[in-house]
């Protein structure tokens, strides 16, 4: 199977011999885990950045049937921040091939673990600023666990609960534990 390689810049024009290394190496990730799909790529330039070493950016997301993956790496230039981010990715995806191939621990579902989440009085009322869609994967609880650490989502992550069939909110608490909303229509 061909893995689609996008390649996305901001704020920098890159050289089509730079394109293609990158596009080169990226089209490689497949070799990591053979259900990869899809490769985008974002390579920009912030010019506000505090550091020089930190105004290349470089970020690589991989989606593939039940999995996604981003990593992003910062540096003085852009090979570098790039070289560092798949190096990064590789990593990433060895663990995520163990973790789903070589077994899950102590066996435990994410709501053994979780507590119950507290009710909020809605008496706050914000003016909504930016809408979002993105694709669900249907995941059981511990693999939505997995996804949002490996996505370093550090407060929720969003998926379709195939156990309940149900989108489902994994949340961080501040205690350390993690919470589960299930929404029910009532």
């Amino acid at each position: 199977m061909a893995v689609e390689v996008e390649v996305y810049t901001r704020n920098l024009d890159i050289a089509d011999n730079l394109k293609d290394y990158i596009t080169k190496k990226a089209s490689k990730l497949d070799r990591y885990l053979n259900e990869i799909e899809h490769v985008r790529i974002d390579i920009s330039y912030i010019k506000s950045a505090r550091s020089a070493k930190d105004r290349n950016v470089a970020q690589i997301t991989v989606r593939g049937h039940r999995a996604l993956l981003r990593v992003e790496e910062r540096g003085d230039d852009i090979t570098a921040a790039f070289d560092t981010a798949i190096d990064k990715m590789q990593r990433q995806l060895d663990r995520f091939k163990g973790k789903h191939f070589h077994g899950r621990g102590d066996g435990r579902s994410a709501s053994d673990v979780v507590l119950v989440p507290q009710e909020t009085d809605g008496e706050d009322v914000q003016v909504v600023a930016r809408h979002k869609t993105f694709d669900l994967i249907p995941m059981n609880e511990a693999e939505a666990l997995e996804q949002m650490k490996l996505l370093g989502h550090d407060n929720f992550f969003i998926f379709f609960n195939i156990d309940t069939n149900s989108i489902n909110v994994l949340y961080h608490r501040r205690d350390g534990t993690y919470g589960l909303i299930e929404p029910k229509i009532g």
